[in-house]
C-alpha cells in the first residue's frame, strides 16, 4: 500500500501531485472522515470541505496556467481525488466540476471559458453532470431531452436521472437532442452540449432516496420548455455527444482515483485490525486465510493505479486515451471493491457497525461497477476497440 507515486506520473508533474498530497491533509483536519459520515447520515451537505478546497488552492489545480489555473493537467486532478479518497473524504462535486468544465475549456468558446470555467477554480462555479435518461441509461443515442433553436434561444424539454449533486450545483452541463425526431443521430451530428443555469424557470428537481453513505444527493432533474441562450450551446450544433466524449474519458479516470482512495483505506483500516485483534492469543493478520485476501487487493490495486495515471498522462498528452481510461476506471473499481470486501471480512461482525467504518463503504464502491458506466459496457468497448471483436 505504497504512497510512492508510479512510475506512470510524468517527472515534470511529480512535484505538484506530491504537493497535493501535502495539501490534502491540510484539508483532512479540517473537514475529516467523522464529519463527512456525520453529515451523510444528518443528510447534509459537506460545504465546509469544499471551502477547504477552495482555500487549499486545489479547485485551481487541471487547469492551465494560461487560464490563472495551477496547471498539472488531468494527472494533477487525478491526485487531488485520490489524496481526499485516502483519506475518506472524496467529494463527488468535486469530479463532476472539473470534467464537466473540461470541454468547456476544450470545446468552448472564450467568453464561455471565462464565465464557467475559470470560476471554478474559486468555487464559485458549480456543475453537476445531465446525460442519463430513465429509459435510455447508458445508451446515449436514447436520450428524448431536446433543445429546439427558437430564433437567438433554445427551449430544452425533457427529464435526466440520477444527477448526483444537482441541488448544490448552481450549473448544469446537459447533453440534449437538437436533430428533429426521427432524424439519425452519430457521433459527430444531432447532439447539443448545453451550459444549462439550473436556477432557470421551468428546471425542477426531486431527490431520489439513495443511501451511500455521502454527503451529497441524487436527484432526477425535469426541463419544462427551459429557455436559454444561443451562448449556453458548448461548440458547434450537433458536435454536442463528440465534444462530451472528452469529459467522459478524464471521467472514467477521475472516478477511478475516487475507488482506488476509498479501497486504501478500507484496506488500511483492515491491516491495522489484523495486527491488533487476536482472539486467539495472536494477530489474525498471521493467518494466511487473512493475508492473502488483503495482500491480493494491496497488488491489485497499484496495478490499477499505475494504469490511471497512465491514462491520466496519456490524456494529458492529446493522444486518444479512451482504452487507458476505460481500463483504468474497470481495474480500479474492481480492485477497491475486492479491497472493501477483504476488509470486510478482516472485521467480522464489528464490520457491520456503523462506527467501525467499515461496511459504510460498500456501497458507494459498489456503484461504482455501474456508474458512471457500467463495468460491461467498458469490457464490450475493450473487447470491440482493443481486440477487433464483432460490435456487441
Amino acid at each position: 500500500m505504497t504512497t510512492d507515486l508510479p512510475s506512470t506520473v510524468p517527472v515534470e508533474s511529480r512535484e505538484l501531485v506530491s504537493s497535493i498530497f501535502e495539501a490534502v491533509d491540510g484539508v483532512a483536519k479540517k473537514f475529516p472522515r467523522t464529519l463527512f459520515l456525520e453529515r451523510a447520515r444528518a443528510g447534509g451537505h459537506a460545504r465546509e470541505l469544499w471551502d477547504a478546497l477552495v482555500e487549499a488552492g486545489l479547485l485551481a489545480v487541471g487547469i492551465p496556467e494560461s487560464n490563472g489555473g495551477a496547471g498539472g493537467g488531468l494527472v494533477a486532478t487525478t491526485a487531488v481525488m485520490e489524496a481526499l479518497a485516502r483519506v475518506g473524504t472524496p467529494p463527488l462535486l468535486y469530479s463532476l466540476t472539473t470534467f464537466s468544465r473540461e470541454s468547456i475549456r476544450r470545446y468552448g468558446s472564450a467568453e464561455q471559458v471565462a464565465a464557467h470555467v475559470v470560476p471554478t477554480m474559486t468555487g464559485e462555479r458549480k456543475f453537476c453532470f445531465g446525460v442519463t435518461e430513465p429509459d435510455a441509461g447508458t445508451n446515449s443515442f436514447a436520450i428524448r431531452t431536446s433543445a429546439r433553436r427558437d430564433g437567438d434561444c433554445y427551449r430544452i424539454s425533457g427529464q435526466k436521472v440520477f444527477i448526483s449533486g444537482a441541488d448544490e450545483a448552481d450549473h448544469i452541463l446537459l447533453l440534449a437532442r437538437v436533430a428533429p425526431s426521427g432524424e439519425r443521430l452519430t457521433r459527430t451530428s444531432g447532439f447539443g452540449l448545453f451550459v444549462v443555469d439550473l436556477s432557470l424557470p421551468g428546471v425542477a428537481l426531486r431527490k431520489l432516496d439513495i443511501e451511500w453513505h455521502a454527503p451529497e444527493n441524487q436527484y432526477e432533474v425535469f426541463f419544462d420548455d427551459v429557455e436559454v441562450p444561443a451562448d449556453a450551446l458548448v461548440g458547434e450544433h450537433g458536435r454536442g455527444f463528440d465534444y462530451l466524449l472528452s469529459s467522459l474519458n478524464s471521467e472514467r479516470v477521475v472516478i477511478a482515483a475516487w475507488a482506488l482512495g476509498l479501497g486504501h483505506y478500507a484496506l488500511q483500516k483492515a491491516v491495522d485490525y489484523a495486527k491488533v485483534r487476536a482472539p486467539f492469543g495472536k494477530p489474525i493478520g498471521a493467518n494466511q486465510a487473512v493475508q492473502h485476501p488483503l495482500a491480493l487487493a494491496a497488488a491489485e490495486m497499484e496495478a490499477a493505479r499505475t494504469m490511471m495515471y497512465a491514462a491520466a498522462a496519456a490524456f494529458d498528452a492529446g493522444v486518444d486515451a479512451g482504452a487507458q481510461a476505460n481500463m483504468a476506471k474497470l481495474l480500479g473499481s474492481r480492485a477497491a471493491l475486492a479491497a472493501v470486501d477483504a476488509a470486510i471480512q478482516t472485521h467480522g461482525g464489528s464490520a457491520f457497525v456503523y462506527e467501525t467504518d467499515v461496511v459504510n463503504l460498500w456501497p458507494m464502491i459498489r456503484v461504482l461497477q455501474i456508474a458512471p458506466i457500467n463495468n460491461e459496457s467498458v469490457l464490450s468497448y475493450l473487447a470491440e476497440r482493443e481486440l477487433g471483436l464483432p460490435r456487441s
